[in-house]
């Protein structure tokens, strides 16, 4: 089924970016800083774009949330992750081209996720892109972030595009979610950081995509 939209947004952290890399990188220094031993990386991507409490908990499965070192060493993750943010990220293969044929068409594209904006804004920057996505959206530019809707509704309004001509891609449940109470159509990216244990084709989206390249079978000219 094909897509014309005038705005498509991306959800970042596993869908438009390959972030798995330095996330992984800056967990295993945290453990080693405190004498753990580093978990491979096929156990860190799947729970990349659930966010870095949940990678502390993957790391630290025996420090509670309620323990002062949980926030400890999470502010610590979070400090080594922004030094050298960009390090080994790239964007997805097709992501390149996929902007391309969008800007080319005069279709307008931005970023809504849940990473924090002191992260999301020098990662874009970093990569490039800050000055091509017509909006970006983080998880603290509003009081609620995705599942609630009003990111994508906020981002909708920053674009000047009614959400029904708008496209969410993202790699999450709650992107599906998000996009839903929006009244956009979902395209799942299955390519994304999803852990073993979900089924996406079960989350409800519209679509589904292995590749990025995907999505321009997807969006009709």
């Amino acid at each position: 089924m094909p897509f014309s939209p005038e705005l498509v947004l991306f959800d970042l952290d596993g869908t438009f970016a390959d972030t798995a890399p330095d996330l992984a990188h800056a967990l295993n220094r945290t453990l080693a800083e405190q004498q753990r031993p580093a978990l491979p990386f096929e156990h860190i991507r799947p729970v990349v774009s659930l966010g870095g409490i949940a990678l502390i908990r993957l790391g630290f499965p025996d420090v509670d949330e309620g323990d002062p070192r949980f926030e400890r060493y999470r502010h610590r993750f979070l400090d080594i992750y922004l030094e050298d943010i960009a390090g080994h990220t790239c964007l997805f293969p097709g992501i390149a081209e996929v902007l391309a044929r969008l800007e080319s068409r005069h279709r307008r594209w931005g970023i809504v996720t849940n990473k924090p904006a002191w992260l999301t804004n020098p990662l874009l920057q970093a990569l490039d892109l800050t000055r091509r996505a017509c909006c970006v959206v983080s998880g603290d530019t509003l009081p609620r972030r995705k599942p609630h809707p009003d990111p994508l509704l906020h981002a909708c309004s920053l674009a000047g595009v009614e959400p029904a001509a708008t496209v969410y891609v993202g790699d999450a449940r709650r992107d599906v979610e998000a996009g839903h109470g929006a009244g956009m159509p979902v395209i799942v990216a299955r390519y994304g950081y999803i852990p073993t244990d979900e089924d996406p084709a079960a989350w409800g989206g519209e679509a589904m995509i292995d590749s990025p390249l995907d999505l321009l079978d997807l969006l009709a000219d």
